[in-house]
């Protein structure tokens, strides 16, 4: 531990988890672990086909086990990833970012020298919803030849990496998300009243009990997160700083590199991303669906 209360050294609670992934093993496809405790590569199914409840189960329970899955050589069309996508729940709109023309399910990242990219910092998506995405799938439309990679950081291995002092003290704490942080500027004075009836902002525990796996999870982040409850700004400030601070440990993280025609499906419940904006003025075009969760607890 250095002075001012990160860990240094192994990080040797990943271990156990690593152990528990690398003896799991599907009937219907093929998978391998890329990362630590986090990201597994699926082989063997295509995605434009429709697929029985086995199949989506099995993928579902990976889901939840390696939290991030990649499928390469996925070329869908933008109804087929719709489609693929609701095997899992019900689809989000997104209210402030640009969608498919046809189908408003898919928000629509066209990035290139006009638009910059904005995405780069941590977060988990829509935590200014009551019930935030369960997850998302992101389809790889058009990427550069190099950068415009994600990032992504399991949540529950940043929990379990904090002393037990620090886990003690966070909780039962509870925090404000707020949409107004991100989108605010978006939101026309006229349309401000109506917009906060629609998303108020809204209550979540600062560390979350994942529904299926039941792991204890960090959910809080930058990006949306105003402060945290019955704690002075300064201390909310600070304590805020210091646990979103935890995504930034290679040691928890994935990184996917992009190809045309990749699939990724994240937790958004126990993972947190980060899209890297180092490819300006080259151009990136991503479409994600996102799928109804639950409210944190």
């Amino acid at each position: 531990m250095d002075d001012s209360g990160q860990w240094i050294g192994p990080a040797s609670h990943l271990a156990s988890e690593r152990e528990r992934l690398s003896g799991l093993s599907f009937d219907h496809f093929d998978l391998r672990p890329v990362g630590v405790s986090l990201g597994a590569e699926i082989s063997g199914l295509r995605l434009e086909s429709k697929h029985s409840g086995e199949v989506i189960d099995e993928i579902r329970q990976a889901l939840c086990s390696f939290k991030v899955l990649i499928f390469r050589d996925q070329p869908v069309t933008a109804e087929q990833h719709v489609s693929f996508a609701r095997c899992f729940g019900e689809l989000e709109k997104h209210p402030f970012i640009p969608s498919n023309t046809q189908h408003p399910e898919l928000v629509r990242f066209e990035k290139s020298a006009e638009v910059a990219g904005y995405e780069n910092q941590w977060h988990h998506d829509v935590t200014w919803r009551e019930s935030p995405s369960m997850g998302a799938i992101l389809h790889a439309i058009e990427v550069p030849e190099v950068g415009g990679d994600t990032l992504f950081c399991d949540m529950h291995a940043a929990y379990m990496g904090l002393n037990e002092d620090l886990r003690n003290e966070i909780d039962g704490l509870f925090a404000i998300h707020d949409y107004m942080r991100a989108f605010g500027h978006q939101v026309e004075q006229t349309e401000a009243a109506e917009m906060r009836q629609k998303f108020p902002e809204v209550i979540h525990p600062v560390v979350r009990t994942h529904p299926e796996t039941q792991q204890r999870c960090l959910f809080l982040n930058r990006i949306f997160t105003r402060e945290i409850i019955d704690l002075e700004p300064e201390k909310s400030a600070a304590l805020i700083h210091r646990l979103t601070a935890e995504s930034a440990y290679p040691e928890y993280q994935l990184r996917v590199k992009w190809e045309p025609d990749t699939l990724v499906f994240w937790d958004n419940r126990s993972v947190q991303h980060y899209a890297s904006s180092d490819y300006w003025p080259l151009t990136r075009i991503m479409e994600r669906a996102s799928i109804v969760g639950d409210r944190p607890t």
